[in-house]
Parts: C-alpha cells; sequence; structure tokens
C-alpha cells in the first residue's frame, strides 16, 4: 500500500466509511468464542481505527465507531435474543429490538473515544494511539457503567490464544489494552503507506501457534474428587409441571452413580436446579442426601427472605442440613429483576427470566463458602457473576471458585462458549481453578492457568467427577486488579496527545 492509503480512506464516500466499518467490527467479533479467529480480530480492530481517524470531522469519526461497535456487539451478542424465544409468544416479537437496542447502546462507549480523538488531534498519527488509549478506558467504563457489562472486550479474543496466560499480569483489560495497541501500530504502518511493514505486522499473530503447549500436570492422587452435575433441562420445560420431577430424578440418579475413581466428596447441582423453594425443601433435602452419601453437595435454588425473592446457592451437609447460604448479589437487569422497581411493577413489566413474582433482590455481596477439610474455602459465583473480574478481590483469598449457572437461557451457539471462556479468564486472573455446573453445559473443570481439563458437552446430561486442581500462588493481577494498566493507558495516551502537535499528518490534501 503506497502513500495514498490514508488519502484514499480520507476520501471514502460516507456510506463507504460506514459499511466497511461495520465489516472490520464484525471482523473483530470473530476472534471471540465460538469462532475463536483470534488472529483474525484484531485485523477488524486495526481497519476500524484506520476508518475512524481518516474520517473528514468529528461526528464522522464518531459514526465509524459507533458502527463498527455496533456490528461488533450484534455478532458477538447474538446469543442476547434467545430469552425471547423461551416464551416464543409472549416475548418473541422483543429479541430483534433487544438486540438492536444493546448493540447500539454498547457501541456509544466506542462512538465517543472515536470522536474526543478527532476533536483533540485532527489527522495526526498520534491520533491513533490516543483513540486506541481512549477506547481501552471505554472498555474499562464499560465494565462498571449502568452496574457493568464486560462482555465481547477486544481483549477476550485472545483467551483462545496463547498470549491468555498475560492475564495474570495484567487482567482482561491488559489484554484489551495489548490488541487495540497492537491493533493501533498496524493501523500506523498501513496510513503511511509501509506494504511490506503492514503485510508482515498482518502474519506476526500466526508465529505464535508455533508456541508449544504445556501440558496439564497429573493430578493430585490426594486432591479431593468433586462431581459437577449436568441435568440438561431445556429452559422452556425447566418448570413445566410434568418435567420438574423428571429433571430432579435425573439430577440424583446422576448423583447417586457410581464414582469413576475415589468416591466424590462434594457434589455440584447448577443454577436453580432445586425444584421447590428452599424453605420447603426439607423433604428433597433429605433425597438429595441419600443419592450423595457421604458426600456433601451445592445445589442452586430459590428462596424467600421475608418478601424479597434470592437466586441462592445452598451447601448441604451429608445429612441434607443447611450448612450455608450464600445468595447472589449482582443480578442480570431487565433479565432477573426490572429497573425502576415498584414503578416497573405497576406498568406490569417484568424481567425476561424472572421466575418468582416481583424479580429477584440481591444479596449482600461477595462471600466465601466454608467447606472445610480439602476443599477449603470456595468463592462461588452464580451465573453472571462470572463475567465480573473484580468481586473476588473484596473477600480473602479462597482455595478455588465455584461457578453455578444455567446457560440454557444462552441458547446453544455462541452464548455458552463465551460464558465458559470468561471463566477461563477468570481462573488465569487469579491463579485458581475454577469448577463449574451448568445446567444444559458446558460444565467443566479449569485448572489455574484457563486449560479447561475435562468438560461434559452442550445439550447433554451427565456427571464429571475430577480431583481438584491446584491452587497457584497469587498473581500479580490478583495483587493490583486493574490500577497499573489503567495507569499505564492513561500515561501513555495522554503522551501521544502531547507528541501529536508536532507529528506529521497522515495525509496531505492536494
Amino acid at each position: 500500500m503506497s502513500h495514498s492509503a490514508a488519502s484514499a480512506l480520507a476520501g471514502l464516500r460516507p456510506w463507504a466509511r460506514l459499511g466497511l466499518a461495520g465489516l472490520a467490527g464484525a471482523v473483530g467479533a470473530l476472534g471471540l468464542a465460538p469462532f475463536d479467529l483470534w488472529f483474525v480480530g484484531w485485523l477488524g480492530f486495526a481497519a476500524l481505527v484506520a476508518l475512524s481517524v481518516t474520517a473528514p470531522a468529528p461526528r464522522a469519526a464518531a459514526l465509524a465507531a459507533w458502527v463498527g461497535g455496533s456490528a461488533h456487539f450484534a455478532l458477538a451478542l447474538n446469543w442476547i435474543v434467545e430469552p425471547f424465544f423461551v416464551d416464543a409468544a409472549r416475548h418473541g416479537w422483543m429479541a430483534p429490538f433487544a438486540l438492536i437496542l444493546m448493540a447500539g447502546g454498547l457501541a456509544l462507549f466506542w462512538a465517543l473515544p472515536g470522536w474526543l480523538a478527532a476533536r483533540l488531534l485532527p489527522r495526526h498519527a498520534a491520533r491513533v494511539v490516543v483513540l486506541a488509549g481512549l477506547l481501552v478506558l471505554a472498555e474499562a467504563a464499560r465494565g462498571v457503567v449502568f452496574t457493568g457489562f464486560p462482555w465481547a472486550q477486544p481483549g477476550h479474543g485472545l483467551i483462545a490464544s496463547p498470549l491468555l496466560g498475560l492475564a495474570a499480569l495484567a487482567g482482561p483489560l491488559g489484554l484489551t489494552a495489548l490488541v487495540l495497541g497492537a491493533a493501533a501500530v498496524l493501523a500506523v504502518v498501513v496510513l503511511r503507506g509501509h506494504a511490506m511493514g503492514a503485510g508482515l505486522l498482518a502474519l506476526a499473530p500466526l508465529a505464535l501457534l508455533a508456541l508449544p503447549v504445556p501440558a496439564p500436570p497429573p493430578p493430585d492422587p490426594a486432591a479431593p474428587v468433586v462431581r459437577l452435575i449436568q441435568p440438561n433441562a431445556p429452559q422452556h420445560l425447566k418448570w413445566r409441571s410434568d418435567m420438574v420431577p423428571v429433571f430432579f430424578r435425573r439430577a440424583l440418579d446422576l448423583t447417586a452413580g457410581p464414582p469413576e475413581g475415589r468416591a466424590p466428596a462434594l457434589i455440584v447441582w447448577p443454577e436453580t436446579s432445586l425444584p421447590v423453594l428452599l424453605e420447603e425443601s426439607q423433604r428433597v433435602r433429605a433425597d438429595i442426601a441419600a443419592a450423595a452419601g457421604a458426600a456433601e453437595v451445592v445445589v442452586g435454588g430459590q428462596r424467600f427472605e421475608g418478601l424479597r425473592a434470592r437466586n441462592t446457592a445452598v451447601l448441604l451437609d451429608p445429612e441434607g442440613a443447611i450448612r450455608q447460604l450464600y445468595d447472589k448479589h449482582h443480578l442480570v437487569p431487565f433479565g432477573e429483576y426490572m429497573p425502576g422497581g415498584a414503578a416497573a411493577q405497576a406498568l406490569g413489566l417484568r424481567g425476561i427470566a424472572e421466575v418468582l413474582a416481583g424479580g429477584y433482590s440481591p444479596g449482600p455481596g461477595p462471600d466465601l463458602l466454608e467447606i472445610g477439610g480439602a476443599l477449603g474455602r470456595a468463592f462461588p459465583m452464580i451465573c453472571y457473576e462470572a463475567i465480573f473480574p473484580r468481586y473476588i478481590r473484596t473477600v480473602p483469598r479462597p482455595d478455588w471458585m465455584l461457578h453455578l449457572t444455567n446457560d440454557a437461557w444462552f441458547g446453544q451457539v455462541s452464548g455458552p462458549y463465551q460464558h465458559l471462556a470468561l471463566a477461563r479468564l477468570r481462573a488465569v486472573e487469579q491463579g485458581l481453578p475454577v469448577l463449574r455446573a451448568a445446567n444444559t453445559g458446558v460444565s467443566a473443570v479449569i485448572d489455574g492457568r484457563g486449560r479447561v481439563l475435562a468438560a461434559l458437552p452442550l445439550n447433554a446430561a451427565g456427571a464429571l467427577d475430577a480431583a481438584l486442581p491446584p491452587a497457584l500462588p497469587p498473581t500479580l493481577y490478583a495483587r493490583t486488579g486493574d490500577w497499573p494498566i489503567l495507569l499505564l493507558v492513561l500515561l501513555a495516551t495522554a503522551a501521544a496527545l502531547a507528541a501529536g502537535r508536532r507529528f506529521a499528518p497522515l495525509h496531505r490534501s492536494g
């Protein structure tokens, strides 16, 4: 590509720029599960950066970033329509509007950096670096604003790559900074007209495929065995009165099945797998205890605390008595509850995933399950909570992480696999194993390096026995969180902004 690359992009017609931006954003989403084309995804981000920084005005730059972001989130989060088809007659018509509104709304986090970079540095090479830095900061904000939704971040495209281990040092925001930083470098090379350099950079990620992948260490013969139960209850049948006992009996049979080796010390049922309210579960808990034998059981259930409904993880002793409760504290807005509380209820609005009238109420916050013995302390996460990296740092360091989820809501294409990928990321960030029991899959045992050691396939009933992987020493990210990366990105962005006035323009008119 010659020196005219920047001029050619700057001269694009508006519709062509927006079309290419949409294509670039969609290519960026190919780095995520289930595609896992991590070596392609960053090329999409490079193209989107180049299209935004060569836009003729701040408004055009923002629009290009917004269209690219909308396409990225529409492809990455296509599973968001699935809950609306559980009761299609009632909610199906909402599905396309939900996807459009979510994709367009999340893309606003990208539009603002596009506009701001153009306002601060019109048509300068340093604008590429400023835009990349602002996008990283926008992704940090997306993880906390309006309760946060850190899903489908650019850095998540590296979960399937040999670079996943870097999350132990810099966390998910560090991975995003790496992807967007590399995209900025490639964009600058392309816009400067260095065709050979651009080609070499574009192919560079493929060299990572040659890196050796270490084999999982042999299991500790003394490590306790945990059994994960996957009853495979499709969401449209899960609470049907004639099917509730069928799924409960299936889970009991899986619980009581003979061990593959040593008997399990703990058995884990997925989110909301208890077939009755916890306060009415004495007989059900006795059945679970009888099936589990000497093992303790963690089961996902629902309960009322006064008038407040809770989504709960329950630790049962071998007699079926309740040892400890953990209530989900980060609920899904518009899913498990409706923002607006009483006003929303008065209008007849309810969350799409509400099972109990009025929706769930959040628990008091992150906590630990004190299982004891060789199982030590587990950090429980219920479904959506596993997408947030920050909560585990608010409690004493556990021995492992436990994820109870019902991914039947997420369909069968991308949602369950992206959720599994985020659980892998949580493991690497902390150097702690994650054991996840998922209603319809994918139930898995993940070691502290993010490797899936064993798993049950999607849409299959089964029980998985596995030794608890060892905890690794606390990672750098576990000690520091996101602050070092935030500071580094802020400094780099400020430096690029300060130097930008001296940089040569990407192209000259005439």
